[in-house]
């Protein structure tokens, strides 16, 4: 079993994420993220969805995606060589006392601190899904107040 990153094409209709992401649990996947957002095409929407499975598995999930009517294009881009990036916003309690180390771990992972209050601190940090992970265990011991992540985007590298 080995992650996969596929980017789908769709028209932007209402009821095409709910569609999608119900053929993945007809069929036994975890979705592990999902991504929507407008494409380069106007009218058209792209889906980044991170899952789990084996390589025949996941054919036959693309070829069931590509007979949903929305879908325009399927593509596994962890095939090739790709760029994928994640955004999370970290809320850390931290007191006065404790900020000058906290903000050494925001600097060592090129991160930013978007929100300063009395008691604690909103970090973002982007980057793959292990940089954002290994910042969330450092900060931890600090008190994680509150975690949002946005899901995995991605593109392949180049001109493909």
């Amino acid at each position: 079993m080995s992650k996969h990153t596929i980017s789908i094409l769709v028209n932007d209709q209402p009821g095409v994420m709910q569609r999608v992401s119900g053929l993945f649990g007809r069929r036994g996947f975890n979705i592990d993220s999902i991504t929507v957002g407008s494409s380069e095409e106007p009218g058209l929407s792209r889906m980044v969805i991170v899952t789990t499975g084996d390589d025949r598995t996941l054919e036959q999930v693309q070829k069931q995606l590509y007979k949903l009517i929305d879908v325009i294009k399927v593509v596994d881009v962890s095939s090739n060589p790709m760029v994928a990036r994640e955004l999370g916003l970290i809320k850390v309690g931290a007191e006065p006392a404790a900020r000058p180390e906290i903000l050494g771990i925001v600097e060592t992972f090129r991160a930013a601190v978007v929100d300063i209050g009395p008691a604690s601190l909103i970090v973002q940090v982007v980057g793959d899904t292990e940089k954002i992970d290994a910042m969330v265990e450092l900060l931890k011991p600090y008190g994680i107040r509150e975690l949002s992540r946005t899901g995995v985007t991605a593109m392949t590298r180049g001109n493909r």
